[in-house]
């Protein structure tokens, strides 16, 4: 049951966790919310259009469902480093996240004076070491996640909501940059972790069929084939998302009382760990479990301990910009049309031509003028 829901969890998360480094210091800026809805449409919503497709056309997770459609397309082995970018796009947000929770709960404890004398990189440490030990539970840590997550940023609406001043400013391509960024990263796309969501389903389901009954089990995968499309797992996500992403816009200046944050960031080690979990799991195709969980619990180590948290967001950004565009241009141009055609099953053929034109060009513009504009706010 809680694996059906898996994806829907992460939309519904992804954004609470990641507004707070994206979002502009000034979130009455209507420009950026109408840029950032413009991103959601352009980009996101066809990039998890995408996933969704590969996860039906290859039943595999992505790494593995990589391998499988490069040689499907008879495509340069190359478009498989997607599989690596998004097991290694988790494990950057995992840190990223665990470092700002080391510093939220030292600053909690410290408002109850109650707090340890450690610095925040060795509460950090630890706390990957446990969201690792957590990530072994699987799914399982969302909807516990959630839950404190929301109970925290309930108690600060308690103490009221923070007063936003609407007006519109001067628009440019590092706001461009920031809106592209919020849209991608904050719901997930170009991740893999909806792929891999929907391929947790396929497996369920086709365990849940008695493998001696091999009628029904060809008359279940003809029926679930008749009636699948792709609108109907994409669109709830993507809806989900652009409703939750208002909400963390409109409490992401919003402060927390010490319990609050407490709750919350103990939640966000919860979500975390499903993040390590789908990481471990891509590596796992390759190495094994066991060398899969050492390599992403160092790894991890590594980002929080030593990487400083503004240089996480630009690796972070660097990273999945690259593993969506590779992800577009494979999609648009290496795949075959009939293959993706079937894989979305479109009700309508104009709705096909129009997402295979995002997809193939809209998209890799608006990642490339998002990477302009993150170069040029970096370099000034």
């Amino acid at each position: 049951m809680m694996i059906r829901y898996a994806s829907y969890f992460i939309a519904a998360l992804l954004p609470l966790l990641l507004f707070r480094w994206f979002a502009p210091a000034s979130v009455g800026e209507i420009d950026f919310w109408l840029l950032w809805l413009l991103a959601m449409i352009v980009v996101s919503l066809p990039i998890v259009y995408a996933e969704i497709a590969l996860a039906y056309r290859s039943v595999e997770a992505p790494l593995a469902g990589m391998q499988k459609l490069t040689r499907e397309a008879d495509a340069s082995p190359v478009w498989r480093s997607f599989g690596w970018l998004a097991a290694l796009v988790s494990i950057v947000i995992a840190a990223l996240v665990i470092s700002g929770a080391s510093t939220g709960i030292l600053a909690a404890l410290t408002d109850l004076n109650s707090a340890p004398d450690l610095p925040s990189f060795a509460l950090g440490a630890g706390l990957i070491v446990i969201t690792v030990l957590l990530s072994l539970l699987g799914v399982a840590p969302l909807p516990i996640g959630l839950g404190l997550m929301v109970v925290g940023l309930l108690l600060g609406v308690a103490n009221g909501l923070p007063t936003i001043d609407f007006a519109m400013t001067d628009i440019s391509l590092s706001e461009w940059a920031r809106a592209v960024a919020l849209a991608l990263v904050s719901v997930g796309a170009g991740t893999g972790l909806y792929w891999f969501g929907q391929n947790l389903v396929s497996k369920q389901v086709i365990t849940a069929v008695d493998a001696n009954k091999a009628n029904a089990q060809k008359s279940a995968r003809k029926r679930a084939a008749n009636e699948y499309r792709a609108s109907k797992l994409v669109l709830p996500i993507w809806i989900l998302q652009l409703v939750v992403g208002v909400v963390a816009l409109l409490l992401s200046g919003m402060s927390l009382p010490p319990i609050g944050q407490l709750l919350y960031w103990v939640g966000v080690l919860f979500v975390v760990s499903y993040l390590l979990h789908y990481s471990t799991q891509q590596l796992a195709h390759k190495f094994g479990l066991l060398i899969s969980l050492v390599a992403t619990l160092v790894l991890a180590l590594i980002l929080v301990v030593a990487i400083p948290t503004t240089w996480l967001v630009g690796i972070l950004v660097i990273i999945s910009s690259v593993a969506v565009l590779l992800l577009s241009v494979f999609v648009g141009w290496q795949m075959k049309i009939s293959h993706l055609r079937k894989s979305l099953n479109f009700g309508n053929e104009a709705l096909y031509n129009l997402w295979r034109v995002a997809i193939r060009l809209v998209v890799p513009l608006a990642l490339l003028l998002a990477l302009i504009g993150w170069v040029m706010q970096w370099l000034s």
